[in-house]
Order: C-alpha cells, then structure tokens, then sequence
C-alpha cells in the first residue's frame, strides 16, 4: 500500500473524465489499497477518488462513521431532497463553502474483484459520495457555486 500525492486544485488531471474499470486484476486491487491508505493517511479524510492521486480511472474510496469500503464504476441514484452545507475537497486543503447536495443516495458499482456492490447513505456520507463520483466525471464541487463566491473561493487558494 503506497500513500500517493493527493493532487491540488489547479492540475488539469481533476477536470478530466475518469475511464470505466474493465479490467479487475491486481493492479486494480493495488490502487484501491493505495487510494485508501492516501485517504487513511490525513485527519479528516472521509473521501478520496483516484483522479485526485493522477489516476484516470473510475474509482473511490470512502471511509465515515465506521461505513467504509470503495466502489468502482459507481452509478448514483440522487434523492430529491436537498440539503445545504459546508464542504471541502482534499485537494484544496483548508477550504470550506457552503454546497447543496442530495440527502440520500443509492450507489452502485463493483469491488475490487468486480462483484456487484449497492451502498446506500444519508447525510453526511451521501454527500462524501457524491463528491467523489463529480471527480470521476471532472466535476469539482465549487462549479456548482455562485459566481461570487467562485471568484472568492480562486482568490483564496493558495
């Protein structure tokens, strides 16, 4: 299990579209056990996706309230009930903004050894996945903000 770099807001890799899994071999396993570890290695880590360790593949890991696991090629079903609140991404460390999010969610995919998986969430872990499937599909959480507060949210990166 390698701990990778996490790769920061401006790299181009986080706005590229993460490519199915059709291959689940031991590398594949390789790089959960090494995005999980890179999510383990930092304190309030609840999420990570392998675009954000420079790897163009559709895979997350997840870990929140002792529900954890990962999940390739995940499919989410959104409820429609919306909740506000503060978010953060690890690859823009120390920054929180207010973002709107489906309360629930039902995900689908694969294990790492390509067995169907669904997980559903609530809450706070719902929001955890469905930030890291937007990295997946190079979505980052603050297109979803308000042009003010995108402008304040580049200004403040370091």
């Amino acid at each position: 299990m390698t701990v990778r770099q996490i790769r920061m807001f401006a790299d181009p890799v986080l706005r590229s579209v993460a490519e199915p899994v059709t291959v689940f071999d031991r590398s594949l396993r390789d790089l959960v056990r090494s995005l999980t570890a890179t999510m383990r290695a930092g304190p309030g880590r609840a999420g990570l996706a392998a675009p954000q360790i420079g790897v163009p593949l559709r895979v997350l890991a997840f870990d929140l309230d002792g529900k954890a696991g990962h999940i390739v090629n995940p499919r989410l079903e959104m409820s429609h009930r919306m909740i506000v609140a503060d978010e953060a991404c690890l690859s823009a460390p120390g920054m929180w903004w207010p973002r709107a999010r489906s309360f629930s969610v039902v995900v689908r995919g694969r294990n790492m050894y390509g067995k169907p998986i669904t997980v559903r969430a609530i809450g706070l872990l719902a929001r955890v996945l469905q930030h890291e499937a937007d990295h997946l599909d190079g979505v980052l959480f603050i297109d979803a903000l308000p042009d003010e507060d995108k402008r304040r949210f580049l200004a403040a990166i370091p």
